[in-house]
């Protein structure tokens, strides 16, 4: 399964993970609610299950993520600074059509 995050979003996992403390959590993707062809992300501290796998992204950060969950697979984690700080967690490879799903 692939996941890819952006380089603002490795670094405020990393300090999330950092004021945690907690080193055996990492952040796993999981779908809020489906919503016609597109799901609803969101992250959460987590540990991984055998049901889960473990994605390497290219920011050295990793990501869990639920076996065989096609929404999950190639989720697109980005933060933004600007206009405001906020998390826009997509995925290009289930949505037929470009659009941003925002959130807070």
């Amino acid at each position: 399964m692939k996941c890819k995050i952006n380089r603002n979003a490795a670094k405020e996992l990393k300090k999330m993970l950092e004021k945690e403390g907690d080193t055996e959590k990492l952040f796993r993707v999981y779908v809020t609610h489906m919503h016609g062809d597109h799901a609803h992300y969101d992250l959460m501290l987590d540990t991984p299950s055998e049901n889960d796998e473990v994605v390497q992204t290219d920011k050295g950060i990793d990501i869990i993520l639920e076996k065989g969950q096609e929404y999950l697979d190639g989720v697109w984690i980005q933060f933004f600074y600007v206009p405001e700080p906020e998390w826009v967690i997509t995925n290009p490879s289930t949505e037929g059509h470009d659009h941003h799903q925002h959130h807070h």
